[in-house]
């Protein structure tokens, strides 16, 4: 049975002193299912098997999801596109293609569940073999670009490791004046170029995120850990952006909090 249908405007509904529970764990929980490859990352299941997808994002809602986010985790072209055991590019879906779905399947279960639809976007390869501001935002602009033609109703910036890289995709996002979630695949101790998880909370806020936090390569306690980091550098400049937090819902020990 369809939920009751309350208003798309997450930031509206945040404000109000609402805590909005998202979905997640596509990639996981589907590998389980059989529908994806184990360690292929790219969501192409929202093309090859659609209703294995929808199938999941349903239960996510039933369980009392508020959002329902596209599966496009990781679904940009220089991701997608493998080479095979010698070498050559195989014939893959494009982002395009991948993202297309994924949206339908998202915008129809927010039809009928009344969730607010995320569009997210992840980390590009292109950043960590180039370092060229202009040639990330190509390539990410490819995924949101679909996203948008799609009219989600919010954005989420996922799964980065380099605040600079973050910072970019923060920049290119705001121009499409949707709401926008950040959030970064680090712990407590930061990003991977050494940057305190503080100072990356401050730098996505500064640069445009109007929700911040960590998402899923740590526990909920590593997590919450980094997101309360997080706050206490934000309240020292005055900032007040939403938080969030997307753990994984499997225990990481300590040692991993370098990552």
């Amino acid at each position: 049975m369809a939920t009751t249908r309350q208003s798309k405007d997450i930031l509206s509904r945040l404000g109000q002193g609402e805590v909005i529970l998202g979905d997640g764990s596509y990639v996981v929980t589907l590998e389980k299912r059989g529908y994806v490859k184990a360690g292929d990352w790219t969501p192409e299941a929202a093309v090859e098997e659609p209703e294995g997808v929808k199938t999941l994002a349903k239960e996510f809602a039933k369980a009392g999801a508020d959002i329902t986010q596209t599966f496009t985790f990781y679904s940009t072209d220089d991701w997608v596109g493998t080479f095979d055991a010698e070498g050559c590019k195989e014939d893959r879906l494009t982002c395009r293609q991948i993202n297309s779905a994924a949206c339908a399947i998202a915008k129809e279960v927010s039809e009928e569940f009344g969730t607010i639809v995320a569009g997210g976007i992840t980390q590009t390869e292109t950043y960590v073999t180039t370092k060229d501001k202009k040639k990330v935002h190509e390539e990410l602009d490819k995924a949101l670009t679909v996203l948008i033609e799609n009219d989600v109703d919010m954005i989420i910036i996922e799964y980065f490791f380099y605040i600079q890289e973050m910072e970019w995709a923060i920049e290119l996002c705001r121009k499409y004046n949707k709401p926008i979630a950040a959030t970064m695949a680090i712990g407590p101790k930061g990003d991977r170029s050494g940057v305190s998880a503080g100072e990356c909370a401050v730098r996505m806020a500064k640069a445009g995120a109007d929700i911040v936090g960590a998402n899923c390569l740590f526990d909920p306690w590593i997590n919450l850990e980094t997101v309360r980091k997080m706050k206490v550098a934000l309240d020292a400049f005055n900032m007040s952006p939403f938080l969030m937090s997307q753990p994984n819902a499997y225990r990481r020990s300590e040692e991993h909090t370098s990552e």
